[in-house]
């Protein structure tokens, strides 16, 4: 489609926004924003197959998560989020690549509120931390079920503690969505363009 590839040969270059220059982020907001104006869901929280599953981030210009980036010693790996909408629920995933067998993971889960027909309110509730290998990483999605199948992890696996959720809120709108790309906006200007995860 066109538009859509011109958006993703902008990002390719930009390591998730982390090498992004001014330019670079004028050009992607051009272009998402051609996207925005064709999704094929506009009604995205009604299109559950497209928009249920996991989701790797191509690009973000969210400084909360780019700045993961500045843990001495460790770098920011593949970021994932996993929406569920039966649920109401949000799981938000950061690998951070260290030195050998000291992969480090930071996660996140809220609970959400669609206040229309593709912007949801989000209040986060829970996070996690600490070693891929003592958390058990293998997967997002052994992770994610890992985290819904205990409602808090042995403290010598890693740092698993409440978020207060009237501190830790904001919203997000699916601005763009089709089977495989999606777009959206959060309340603090951020812009995120993730790509669906298959298998």
């Amino acid at each position: 489609m066109l538009g859509k590839t011109d958006l993703l040969e902008a990002i390719a270059s930009t390591n998730r926004g982390l090498l992004a220059s001014n330019n670079d982020r004028q050009a992607i907001q051009s272009w998402a924003a051609r996207l925005e104006d064709r999704t094929p869901h506009p009604q995205a929280l009604a299109a559950k197959e497209q928009l249920n599953g996991i989701w790797r981030l191509l690009y973000t210009t969210s400084q909360e998560l780019l700045g993961i980036d500045n843990i001495p010693l460790y770098k920011l790996g593949q970021i994932y989020q996993c929406v569920y909408l039966d649920e109401a629920r949000i799981y938000n995933l950061a690998e951070v690549v260290g030195l050998p067998q000291l992969g480090g993971l930071v996660s996140v889960s809220a609970q959400f509120e669609a206040v229309s027909d593709r912007r949801v309110n989000v209040a986060f509730e829970r996070g996690v931390f600490g070693l891929q290998s003592l958390l058990g990483y293998e997967t997002p999605l052994s992770f994610i079920q890992k985290l819904r199948d205990q409602d808090k992890l042995p403290f010598w696996q890693g740092l698993d503690f409440r978020l207060n959720r009237d501190r830790q809120s904001g919203w997000l709108e699916v601005t763009y969505l089709d089977d495989d790309l999606r777009i959206s906006r959060g309340n603090q200007g951020s812009l995120f363009v993730l790509k669906k995860v298959r298998g």
